[in-house]
């Protein structure tokens, strides 16, 4: 008996998922289906019921369960007390980041922590802040850079990294290029660039079109800001966009502030609040936080 196979085991009943459970452990699927079965053949008892829709337990199974999960909490209380003799963190990290946060550098923010933490395995994610804020409320990742539109999620602590305007780019023969600031309004009858639904900026400006009553037309949605900026240097519409983009990633387009009201875009670093976190996790929290703060 290994305790991988203890471990996969848990992760499958948790995430009711071969494919979760490897996706959370960082296997393939068929890694853990094949430890499962030794493990199955060596207590000659079949632990998983196959023969579902779902992934259940067998009572042979769901007896094992708790016992599994203490075998792997006391190997974690003998790594802790040997890495706290020692100074030594391990484990792994998994941290997500929306996509308008890669100006921020996490490649070099990344290889720091790994150069100081060599024993620490991590892996790196992108979605929206809905996406991710499920994520590290469930513990599939410790730690996200996500994008607030109002109060902070419920369940995390969180450090605000960047507050900067959102503001209207469009080339230089756009219509509204002859302005330097509009109000919401005014892009209701021009094609609208956006990031898509569930990311903070989206939700900051879906809520202030909702609030002056305008209802614009979303003509192209895209994770990645740059992309945006890009098309609005096309002429293809309205992007609405971090204004740090429009100055470090399309100088040649034209930025309007939007006012009316005035839009900002916050990004923040996100962690479980309550000190539910390993070693691991809460060495990169301290280590990210004082790199972006």
């Amino acid at each position: 008996m290994e305790l991988r196979q203890l471990e996969y085991l848990v992760a499958v009943a948790e995430e009711a998922s071969f494919t979760k459970a490897a996706a959370r452990v960082f296997v393939t699927q068929p890694c853990v289906s094949a430890q499962i079965r030794r493990l199955e053949r060596e207590l000659g008892q079949d632990l998983i019921d196959r023969g579902g829709r779902t992934v259940q337990l067998t009572d042979v199974g769901a007896a094992a369960l708790p016992h599994a999960r203490a075998v792997l909490a006391a190997m974690d209380k003998v790594r802790s007390a040997v890495d706290d003799l020692t100074g030594l963190v391990r484990g792994q990290v998994a941290i997500g980041s929306v996509a308008s946060s890669l100006s921020l550098k996490l490649p070099g923010l990344l290889a720091d922590f790994s150069e100081k933490h060599s024993a620490v395995e991590i892996s790196l994610s992108e979605g929206t802040t809905d996406q991710l804020t499920d994520a590290v409320r469930a513990g599939r990742t410790d730690v996200a850079i996500i994008g607030l539109s109002t109060d902070p999620p419920p369940g995390l602590d969180i450090q605000v990294i960047a507050d900067e305007s959102l503001v209207a780019a469009v080339n230089s023969d756009h219509p509204l290029a002859e302005h330097t600031s509009i109000t919401v309004e005014d892009v209701e009858c021009h094609a609208l660039m956006c990031l898509p639904a569930g990311s903070g900026l989206r939700t900051v400006a879906d809520a202030a079109w909702a609030a002056a009553g305008a209802r614009p037309r979303i003509a192209f949605e895209a994770s990645d800001p740059r992309v945006l900026a890009q098309l609005a240097s096309r002429g293809l519409g309205v992007a609405i966009l971090p204004e740090r983009f429009v100055r470090d990633n399309a100088p040649e387009l034209h930025a309007c502030q939007i006012l009316s009201p005035h839009l900002r875009g916050r990004l923040a670093l996100a962690w479980r609040s309550g000190g539910r976190t390993g070693p691991a996790a809460r060495a990169l929290v301290a280590h990210a936080r004082a790199v972006l703060a």
